[in-house]
């Protein structure tokens, strides 16, 4: 289970869309198992799906109709 960062917390950054979220999550996982993220150390002992909300959650992805 996720814990950090708070699904509502998240999901207002999809303007509480969960469903925009969790595709917005999969995508940019997907990207980052592509790219070898884990072994960045920035991404250090992350899963993929951990980064892509982090990455999220900080405003340095946001869904494509925010732009």
């Amino acid at each position: 289970m996720m814990n950090r960062p708070p699904i509502d917390e998240l999901a207002q950054k999809t303007d509480n869309n969960k469903y925009k979220l969790s595709i917005l999550m999969a995508k940019r996982a997907k990207e980052l198992e592509k790219r070898h993220i884990e072994n960045d150390p920035n991404y250090e002992n992350k899963k993929c799906i951990a980064a892509a909300a982090d990455e999220i959650y900080e405003g340095k992805v946001i869904p494509s109709d925010h732009q």
